[in-house]
């Protein structure tokens, strides 16, 4: 039987892929809590993907990010944390979207330290890659 390192909910082996998903694109993984709120606190638009195995993560999310990427304005910062895995800086990260509570996967976008738009796993779950992307890139028009 497999134990779990340091308390996290899921194996790295297992996350490894989903992680990958988002650097292969120029997302940075953070799982430190001083580099998320510099991150998020940082001048310019900062997008941060809070990942998740869920099967949205999977089928919506992901996918739906790395197309908003597809995109003439982007954010200067690509930043992720993995819930239930990169557990301080998740919450760190969260704790910076508030009053929209935790949700995962989410999608938040920063402008110089202010919350200018979120997407909850109820605006992801259900909905195909496409409108996600699109969702994402009026974001980006709007705000990068």
């Amino acid at each position: 039987m497999w134990q779990l390192k340091n308390k996290d909910m899921y194996p790295a082996e297992l996350v490894q892929p989903m992680r990958d998903e988002l650097t292969a694109v120029g997302f940075e993984q953070i799982n430190d809590v001083k580099k998320i709120e510099d991150a998020i606190n940082g001048e310019g638009t900062t997008l941060v993907v809070v990942n998740s195995v869920c099967g949205c993560a999977a089928a919506n999310a992901r996918p739906g990010v790395r197309f908003s990427l597809d995109n003439e304005k982007v954010p200067s910062t690509l930043v992720t944390v993995f819930a239930g895995v990169d557990r301080e800086a998740t919450d760190a990260a969260r704790s910076m979207m508030v009053p929209f509570p935790p949700s995962s996967p989410s999608m938040a976008l920063f402008k110089d330290g202010e919350l200018v738009h979120m997407l909850e796993r109820h605006h992801i779950e259900g909905r195909p890659a496409d409108l996600i992307a699109e969702n994402l890139r009026q974001a980006y028009d709007e705000h990068c």
